[in-house]
């Protein structure tokens, strides 16, 4: 099962990967914003409520998925951009056994605790 997971993620990953290729961004875009959702991480330092909050909005697919739509209506290409970012980086985080967190700390997440 967990193989399964991991493959979907891996095609919604490439499926991102698509959508940016049909912005009108120079692909090196990419790779140097793939990561930048993980400034979410930097609520910990405010504790572990706190830091799971934010770490989750930046990680949360659904606002990825609402901010490509809503520049795909209002033909906005950096909210696509946005959304496309957000959507493949927490397919990519899954891929690698990162989930959304739990309140508990930074290793419990919705797909287990990381390391175990």
């Amino acid at each position: 099962m967990k193989t399964l997971i991991k493959l979907e993620e891996a095609f919604l990953f490439l499926l991102g990967i698509y959508l940016f290729s049909l912005l009108p961004y120079s692909w090196w875009w990419f790779p140097a914003l793939i990561l930048t959702p993980d400034i979410g991480m930097v609520g910990y330092v405010s504790g572990n409520r706190i830091g799971a909050v934010t770490y989750n909005i930046f990680h949360h697919r659904g606002l990825g998925v609402l901010l490509y739509l809503a520049g795909s209506f209002f033909a906005q290409p950096i909210l696509q951009l946005i959304g496309i970012i957000l959507f493949s980086h927490s397919a990519m985080d899954r891929i690698f056994g990162y989930g959304l967190k739990y309140k508990k700390g930074f290793t419990h997440t919705h797909l287990g605790e990381i390391g175990k």
